[in-house]
């Protein structure tokens, strides 16, 4: 027995040996040391397809593609029984979920780390390669026992876009001053991914093509450990797990032990080498959507990596005590910590995944099933979101049940129909159906990182309810929204009438302008034909519209096209409400629409507003670089969007004004308001705390609490209810009621001269998510919505981010009415 022990050491050590060997170093294959520059994004891959084509322990999969084309891969790392068996592997793993039928046998952990979900915080992919290279050459004994799932650069185009512009600006050799041009990256910077949204905020709402790709690989693997490697700004330590408060409630107390367990190991060899490093503070584990929380939710050891550097530390950087950070400094600690990971995940591997298979349980859950009621196309929406995560849902029963109203907070009998969206905890992932569709998340700490709410019948604009009691559910959704409208022609069609409820009705309407068709739209309800129709339903006259050929064809193609249905009449003489030759129905012309970019404007806020014209409304959209703005008239564009950040000159503001008194339109998100704020010659005034005392205020609070107390003033992403004026055209499509994702504690007052559309209601409170006591007094009686009339023009005031991450579905019909309804 000892002979054959020392011949199985000698074997594997002659294995390492050879693979050292035989596999190339990162700076061996590149040609140029690790760290003494960045890798473009395909020279990475060429490192992992090498690596993939040399070792019997790494495959390597193609997953997807970004918007500008670069590829997305994932290699697999793991012994070279297991790559044989990795199939095999990957389902026994899902049995542990229940995702798969069946008893688990299988004791191999998977581990998945994650590098460059912000593309400028670059050191993280030059780890990757490193982190490859010394797994399958130093630490073969853990891949025994583990899989682990490497993604080298979830943001290529983030990424490229950094090391391109860095690679043009950076000194020869690379200059240490923090002033120096290398150091300060130009508008938009590498952070954001194409359409300049942040990846790391997308992961449950998976509006962009990457979380899209990189989840349905995701749901395929299920890991039990997900480590999202970070940057943050140069003078700060490196940050790992265990994370701070606040915890979300489902997050199991073995999650919490496990990641201080990791946290202790890293903080070994940190020890060792003398580096840097703070844990249990900044990074929370509660909002849904990021790298760490999205995996803890789904059952894994979900944790942030931060390493200081991001854009701004390029090769090297003097830092705060005088000495220098370079790359290779933050490559070193990056690979430190993700060995450390899989060293952990190893070495504990049978508890780990007995304490993973036990997440699955959810028999505990208070509420049992989620119910959503509202407009099939807005259900859709959410069913689309279920599938991308993988989430069963069902056809409601028509049996009767106790449920919680989530807009009246009663509990009451609520008869459950057949349109009605079912979405049971009794799944495999019903610890993230609790945390998406509950009515409001429980908040254990009010010092967060992220918005504390986001509750899904909200966003979507549905009634919520929710039964603590099971409910018999069998019929499929899906039979009774996937289906394929054919449009019926008539040659005695006088009109064709299309309702106005959400942004796929928009898409249709700018589908009609874009091919030349003249559209009018209904300032009040109507009936015709037995069909009662809401204001806002447009219409499309035959009789003046003789100029498109083949006039029904048309109309039946472009409906057909996007799945929509028209009501063909035979009349314009209406039964209630106005004939369709009245005033009463405005044509709507064809808008030419710009927003402008540049240094100063929030990023998010743009690319929010690029990527909602050309994904959802489709529809053209010019981008101007706001320097140009004293070239923007009227002759040229109807409509001019000002995202959040942008600050305007005074010849910028005289600009705007001009293009609003030849009769424009300008829409101003957030901030972006208060270039109009109290000056003179325009309605909107911020609103200011009332306070009648004239004694000054003395702030005595102790310092160690300054940051808590601070919070008093602040809001973190909390829905607030509204008032809505639904007979104005902003808000056609909506009800007198509307629930707003609230993101700052700057309010507006009422318009003295204009149209206040949406405001919050006296004694306003936040139905769910954070809200500072003393913010309250200042929502009360605030603008949400406005519109100002200036000289032939108008202004419209969003006081919130109707598109904020793209996620608050219901608010988008106001943007599109503020485009298109002027």
């Amino acid at each position: 027995m000892k002979k054959l022990r020392i011949l199985l050491v000698i074997s594997l050590f002659f294995n390492v040996i050879s693979n050292a060997q035989t596999i190339k170093s990162p700076s061996e294959f590149l040609g140029y040391e690790l760290g003494s520059r960045f890798t473009r994004h395909h020279k990475v891959i060429d490192y992992f397809k090498y690596v993939s084509e040399t070792s019997n322990n790494v495959q390597l999969e193609k997953y997807g593609e970004t918007n500008e084309y670069r590829p997305l891969y994932i290699s697999y790392i793991s012994s070279k029984e297991n790559i044989k068996n990795l199939e095999i592997i990957r389902k026994d793993n899902l049995k542990k979920t229940g995702l798969i039928n069946g008893n688990s046998t299988s004791e191999i952990g998977i581990v998945w780390l994650s590098y460059n979900v912000h593309g400028n915080e670059a050191s993280s992919t030059e780890a990757a390669m490193l982190t490859l290279y010394k797994l399958i050459t130093k630490k073969q004994e853990w891949l025994k026992h583990t899989v682990v799932i490497i993604d080298p650069c979830l943001n290529p185009d983030g990424r490229d876009r950094y090391v391109n512009w860095y690679n043009q600006k950076k000194s020869n050799p690379y200059n240490i001053n923090p002033d120096v041009i290398e150091h300060n990256e130009p508008w938009p910077s590498g952070r954001p991914n194409h359409y300049l949204f942040d990846l790391n905020r997308d992961w449950a709402w998976a509006t962009q093509v990457e979380t899209q790709q990189r989840l349905k690989i995701y749901n395929k693997w299920m890991p039990q450990v997900h480590v999202d490697f970070h940057e943050q700004f140069i003078n700060s330590p490196y940050y790992f797990a265990p994370a701070a408060e606040p915890f979300h409630e489902i997050i199991t107390d073995w999650q919490r032990d496990f990641q201080t367990k990791i946290g202790k190991n890293h903080a070994k060899y940190f020890d060792q080498n003398g580096w840097r490093y703070f844990t249990k503070e900044a990074f929370d584990l509660f909002y849904p959507s990021y790298g760490d929380t999205y995996p803890t939710y789904m059952g894994a050891i979900g944790m942030t990596y931060e390493q200081a550097g991001h854009g701004k530390a390029g090769l090297g950087i003097t830092t705060e005590n005088n000495t220098e950070l370079t790359l290779r400094d933050r490559i070193d600690h990056h690979t430190t910590t993700g060995l450390s990971t899989v060293e952990v995940a190893a070495k504990n591997t049978t508890q780990m995944l007995t304490e993973f298979s036990k997440f699955f349980d959810n028999s505990n859950l208070k509420y049992k099933n989620y119910i959503l009621r509202g407009a099939l196309e807005k259900i859709e929406k959410v069913t689309e979101l279920l599938d991308t995560h993988e989430i069963k849902y069902y056809a409601g029963n028509g049996k009767s049940v106790k449920v919680l109203n989530y807009h009246t907070k009663t509990t009451n009998t609520l008869k459950i129909l057949e349109n009605d969206l079912v979405i049971p905890t009794n799944q495999p992932k019903g610890k993230m159906v609790k945390v998406l569709f509950e009515p409001a998340s429980k908040l254990t700490d009010s010092v967060t990182y992220d918005i504390t709410a986001w509750s899904l019948p909200f966003a979507y604009g549905l009634q919520g309810f929710a039964t603590e009691t099971s409910i018999d559910l069998t019929a499929n959704f899906s039979k009774l929204i996937h289906k394929t409208l054919k449009n019926q022609s008539s040659k005695n069609v006088y009109a064709y009438l299309h309702k106005w409820n959400e942004v796929s009705d928009a898409q249709l309407l700018g589908d009609l302008l874009e091919e030349g068709f003249n559209v009018r739209y209904s300032l009040a309800d109507f009936s015709v034909e037995g069909h009662s129709l809401k204001k806002g339903t447009f219409i499309i006259l035959k009789g003046e519209n003789r100029h498109i050929l083949n006039f029904n064809e048309k109309i039946e193609e472009i409906a057909d096209r996007i799945t929509k249905e028209f009501i063909p009449v035979s009349t314009g003489f209406v039964e209630n409400g106005y004939d369709f030759g009245s005033s009463n129905y405005p044509l709507i012309s064809s808008k030419k629409v710009a927003v402008l970019a540049g240094e100063g404007i929030s990023s998010l806020n743009f690319g929010e507003i690029w990527h909602f014209f050309e994904t959802q409304l489709k529809y053209p959209l010019n981008v101007i670089k706001k320097d140009h703005l004293s070239r923007i008239s009227t002759t040229k564009y109807n409509v001019l969007i000002l995202p959040s950040g942008f600050n305007a000159s005074k010849k910028q503001l005289e600009s705007l004004s001009k293009f609003t008194s030849e009769g424009g339109t300008v829409i101003a998100i957030a901030n972006a308001i208060n270039n109009f704020a109290d000056k003179d010659g325009y309605s909107i005034k911020i609103k200011k705390e009332e306070d009648s005392s004239s004694t000054p205020k003395i702030d005595l609070t102790p310092f160690d609490q300054r940051e808590r107390n601070y919070m008093k003033n602040s809001i973190t992403g909390s829905i607030f209810k509204s008032t809505i004026d639904a007979t104005h055209p902003l808000a056609f499509g909506y009800t007198n009621e509307y629930y707003s994702l609230k993101l700052s504690a700057t309010s507006y007052n009422l318009l003295e001269n204009g149209y206040n559309v949406g405001y919050f209601p006296k004694d306003s409170k936040n139905i769910a998510g954070f809200a500072g006591v003393n913010t309250l007094q200042n929502i009360s009686n605030s603008l949400l919505f406005g519109v100002e009339n200036k000289g032939k023009g108008q202004l419209i005031y969003m006081v919130d981010n109707p598109l904020f991450r793209s996620f608050w579905e219901n608010g988008k019909l106001f943007f599109v009415n503020a485009v298109f309804f002027n």
